[in-house]
């Protein structure tokens, strides 16, 4: 890694976000959010401390395994207090297994549901003379073993806004 470091043992913006591969508009988002500090030099500019490096990449890495910059928010305030959120960080990402192993079952149910419907519609595609409807979709509309949570899934808006994801 090539490491521009000034004097003063701090990052200006732009070697922050060269060396860590995320943008200046991203270092200021997080700056906003609280998971980052800066201060201010004396013409100006922003200088990170000598651990905004690790700080970022801690940063991105969980984020990349679900915890949102609000939580990350909360967890450094602990840190940089002096306090030990290891046990809090540890709860958090238990929580977030099991968000992950309900997505993974409600994913399974619609794959299952797809396979079910989609031999459905083969078998009554075959019976049908081309050209002809075949009545697809009512059949799905007449099926009792659709489950509700995979069509959900289906429904489902992303929990963070497209500015924010812009942002991480």
């Amino acid at each position: 890694m090539n490491r521009r470091i000034s004097k003063a043992g701090s990052w200006r913006i732009g070697e922050l976000a060269k060396t860590t591969g995320v943008s200046t508009d991203t270092l200021r988002h997080y700056e906003r959010k609280g998971v980052l500090r800066s201060e201010r030099s004396s013409n100006g500019y922003r200088q990170y401390p000598e651990n905004a490096v690790e700080r970022v990449r801690m940063i991105r890495q969980a984020l990349a395994v679900g915890f949102t910059l609000d939580e990350l928010s909360t967890i450094f305030k602990v840190f940089d207090g002096g306090g030990a959120p290891c046990q809090q960080v540890r709860t958090l990402a238990a929580k977030k297994l099991a968000e992950v192993e309900n997505h993974l079952q409600e994913v399974t149910t619609l794959r299952n549901d797809l396979r079910a419907a989609l031999k459905d519609w083969d078998n009554r595609l075959a019976k049908t003379a081309v050209g002809q409807p075949a009545g697809l979709l009512k059949a799905l509309a007449a099926r009792d073993n659709v489950h509700g949570s995979a069509t959900s899934f289906l429904l489902r808006k992303p929990k963070r806004s497209r500015k924010e994801k812009n942002h991480d």
